[in-house]
């Protein structure tokens, strides 16, 4: 049978945490930061962990991570 392949766009977006879920960056913080507010902004740098009920599908995607 053969290998599964890794989706690289994923593999770029997510990183696997020890617990087996799945850390992600936030959105809405790329463009159109004049408007948001200096807290709203902060916030969003920081990364945060992926839905549970959406790592079954991290997990069909990135087989080898």
């Amino acid at each position: 049978m053969p290998k599964i392949k890794t989706n690289r766009g994923a593999a770029k977006r997510f990183k696997k945490t020890a617990s087996g879920r799945y850390k992600r960056a936030q959105a809405f913080a790329n463009h159109i930061l004049t408007k948001k507010s200096t807290k709203r902004k902060r916030h969003l740098r920081g990364s945060v962990l992926v839905a549970k009920a959406d790592t079954p599908a991290l997990d069909r995607m990135m087989p080898y991570l």
